[in-house]
């Protein structure tokens, strides 16, 4: 249950993965606004909240300013989650990623400004750590990014940087570390990992690991996602606002350990995906190769205490895809 309550909450790509989680989880205390053009949300993940008295849907672009104008009037509090995602789209378009990514941030972030909006909490990327081989990934250590969306990311936690200072609205981003769980879209040329390996399990087709699958990964379930945006929105400490987090578990796990985790749990249900062979391809351009997060800044400031570990986030996730599945 929230712990916010008799708030007007916007959320920008409310439709989508992490988005439509936050939405359900806001929604029976709050009054709460989507936003979202459907680009990459699905009307699917909002079906249930389309009647909920609380809730209000706007289909339109951050990319139009008097779009933005309007999603945030009378708000106290804008979750920005709109983003195209994914660095193989944003290699082979990085105009169109810099367009909604940038120019839409910036849009979204000036009619809060403009509107007097309480708090501007985004959603960030650990993609911003670029080519620092440092373990764990510290809050103030970046290296430089090493794709067209890792740039854009990096972007807006400088214009929210710039804007805080110069127009004192307060504003938090959340470096998401690989986030997964219920509503995230397996189908598409630009998938994450978890939800596209879990389709072909449940295909019986063979996943296809890119590398020898000892990449690794901060794999961060979406309560703990949820919880974060939460406390960023609680929080008054004056040290904890106008800042980034990492939004993560902690951990690391290997592309073989997900797979086999995924083969166990989805073994429960179907024992065939036991025997379905795993297919190693080339590396993809653009990966870093191992991901963890320093979660201590979140603890200190905000008392983050992460819910659900990786294989206990992706055991529930494993159940929610076998129960929703067509």
């Amino acid at each position: 249950m929230s712990k916010i309550a008799k708030k007007k909450i916007l959320i920008t790509g409310g439709a989508g993965f992490i988005g439509s989680n936050l939405c359900g989880y806001f929604l029976e205390d709050n009054e709460v606004i989507c936003l979202d053009n459907f680009s990459t949300g699905h009307y699917h993940n909002i079906q249930s909240f389309l009647l909920h008295p609380n809730f209000k849907l706007i289909e339109g672009d951050i990319r139009d300013f008097e779009t933005c104008e309007r999603a945030v009037l009378g708000v106290d509090f804008v979750l920005h989650e709109a983003a195209l995602g994914s660095v193989p789209r944003s290699i082979n378009d990085p105009i169109t990623t810099n367009e909604v990514n940038v120019s839409g941030f910036l849009n979204m972030l000036t009619a809060a400004r403009n509107a007097g909006v309480k708090r501007f909490i985004y959603a960030a990327s650990s993609s911003t750590y670029g080519d620092s081989e440092k373990l764990p990934k510290i809050e103030e250590v970046i290296g430089k990014p090493l794709s067209p969306y890792a740039v854009t990311k990096y972007v807006n936690e400088l214009y929210a940087d710039v804007f805080s200072k110069t127009y004192s609205i307060a504003t938090i981003g959340l470096r998401y570390f690989n986030v997964f769980g219920r509503n995230q879209d397996p189908n598409g040329a630009y998938a994450a990992v978890i939800p596209k390996f879990v389709a072909q399990f449940l295909n019986h087709e063979s996943p296809i690991i890119n590398g020898d699958g000892n990449f690794s990964r901060d794999f961060t379930y979406i309560d703990n996602v949820i919880q974060m945006n939460e406390l960023a929105m609680l929080s008054d400490h004056p040290e904890a606002i106008n800042t980034v987090y990492n939004t993560a578990f902690g951990e690391r796990t290997t592309l073989n350990e997900l797979v086999h985790s995924l083969k166990e749990f989805l073994a429960e249900f179907d024992p065939e995906i036991a025997t379905v062979p795993i297919v190693y391809g080339e590396n993809r351009v653009g990966d870093i190769p191992h991901s963890l997060a320093s979660i201590e800044k979140a603890k200190r400031l905000l008392n983050y205490a992460p819910k659900f570990s990786m294989r206990e986030g992706l055991k529930e996730t494993v159940k929610w895809y076998w129960e929703t599945r067509k």
